[in-house]
């Protein structure tokens, strides 16, 4: 019996000692302190949640898409070989090659019901032939209309038997920073194919020019140039143009004209057959430069005026050297693509309202863009201008273009200042004449150019 009531005892007291241990090391982690509001928690934004989630479930791409894809275009650049490939060839005959090879390929945007389609100069550049495929994958060929190296933007244009969808151009000026926006286009000869991404930066320029791109993260591979980026809306706002890579793939930046100057630029030529370029007539300090280090201007939000161009609209307006402009009308300008990209959509005779910060004073001075009026010619690096009213009353001529720069190579020989009349017979109007005509000068034969000096003297040089 006392064996029986041992036992018992012992059982009570592991009983108790193990629930206590329970209640001392377990239990206590599950007490809530509900009269207790604070939390040691803090929150990174203080703008309520949407009930649909993360916000890139709140943009439906599905709209643009599906406006976009049937407007965007696959280009074929096609080369026919017709002349003899061989010496062999040329010597004992051959049958002319005249398949079709595809020499490139690259996207299109139409733009146009009757058929206009923008698209890169570099996509259709040394074409003999040009062929259009639709979504639909009906082909026709296409005419080039014009184009402009300098954006790389050209227009083509097919002849179809019906209206066709086309995307309207958006204002690139309102796209903001972060953005999401769609790049369409036919990557890798693929039909029309939908990327995703945002704007990651505006006004960006590449290589060391001044030229002005959007730039995004919506992938871009090879294909995809001259093909559409789009917003939400379906608004066309940029035409795809390079990307960044050492692979010659996608790794995470591509680039686009902006619609404003991808319109513009189309308009030119549909109305004057070529690209009209209003100059401000400045010059400025790249930031970085030692240049721009030693006078203290590297950290300046603007562009520095380092000259102003004679007969520029920057000079008649009053803008001098020192100031830094700081806007264009309603354009915030932080650096000289900002200033580049805005004058892109411009014409001479537009006029501007160009603010300026000039020792700290803030003016607003309306600005005419004129037409170029300095050029540096090839072969020989003159740079030249167009006659003033004062140039032709001191040459007493009519016609030429003065000197007003010399390259390093032909310091010496005292062309500074001198009007340039004539290369061999024919005579030089004005900078255009004069690129036309220097730039069909050629090494295997001697070249005649005529001068004129400030005494009246015609002065001819040979150039071999």
């Amino acid at each position: 019996m006392k064996k029986i009531a041992s036992l018992l005892l012992v059982s009570v007291f592991a009983g108790a000692i193990t629930l206590g241990a329970y209640k001392l090391f377990f239990e206590q982690h599950s007490y809530v302190f509900t009269e207790n509001q604070s939390s040691p928690y803090t929150l990174a934004s203080y703008t309520p949640t949407s009930a649909k989630g993360a916000g890139i479930n709140e943009v439906d791409f599905t709209s643009a898409a599906e406006t976009t894809v049937n407007a965007v275009v696959h280009v074929k650049n096609v080369t026919i070989n017709s002349g003899p490939q061989s010496l062999m060839q040329f010597l004992y005959g051959y049958e002319p090659d005249k398949t079709p090879r595809i020499q490139g390929a690259g996207s299109g945007v139409i733009i146009d019901p009757n058929g206009y389609i923008v698209t890169n100069n570099h996509v259709i550049d040394g074409a003999t032939e040009l062929q259009v495929t639709l979504n639909n994958n009906v082909t026709y060929k296409a005419e080039l209309i014009g184009t402009d190296p300098n954006s790389d933007i050209a227009l083509i244009k097919i002849d179809a038997e019906q209206k066709l969808p086309y995307l309207a151009f958006g204002d690139s000026d309102t796209t903001k920073i972060g953005e999401w926006v769609l790049a369409v286009g036919n990557p890798f000869n693929l039909t029309s194919t939908v990327t995703a991404g945002i704007v990651s930066a505006k006004a960006r320029s590449l290589g060391g020019s001044n030229q002005s791109f959007i730039q995004t993260d919506a992938a871009v591979n090879p294909g995809n140039s001259g093909g559409a980026l789009v917003n939400t809306n379906g608004d066309l706002i940029g035409i795809n143009t390079a990307i960044s890579s050492q692979t010659g793939s996608y790794v995470g930046y591509s680039f686009a004209v902006p619609s404003n100057i991808a319109k513009k630029i189309v308009d030119d030529i549909i109305e004057y057959g070529n690209v009209q370029k209003g100059i401000l007539g400045i010059s400025y300090v790249p930031l970085n430069s030692p240049y721009a280090i030693e006078k203290g201007i590297n950290t300046i939000d603007g562009v520095y005026v380092n000259d102003v161009n004679e007969d520029s609209g920057a000079y008649d307006a009053g803008i001098q050297i020192g100031d830094v402009i700081k806007k264009l009308d309603n354009i915030r300008i932080h650096k000289y693509p900002d200033l580049t990209g805005y004058l892109s959509t411009k014409r001479p005779g537009d006029e501007l309202q160009v603010l300026i910060d000039r020792d700290g004073e803030e003016l607003i001075l309306p600005v005419t863009l004129k037409e170029r009026q300095t050029i540096v010619l090839p072969i020989m690096d003159l740079e030249v201008k167009n006659l003033n009213d004062k140039d032709r009353k001191e040459f007493k001529t009519k016609k030429g273009v003065k000197i007003v720069g010399v390259s390093e190579r032909y310091q010496g020989y005292g062309l500074d200042g001198k009007v340039l009349l004539a290369v061999g017979d024919q005579e030089i109007n004005d900078i255009t004449d004069a690129k036309v005509l220097f730039g069909k000068i050629t090494k295997y034969r001697n070249t005649s150019i005529t001068m004129l000096n400030n005494k009246g003297e015609k002065e001819r040089i040979i150039l071999q």
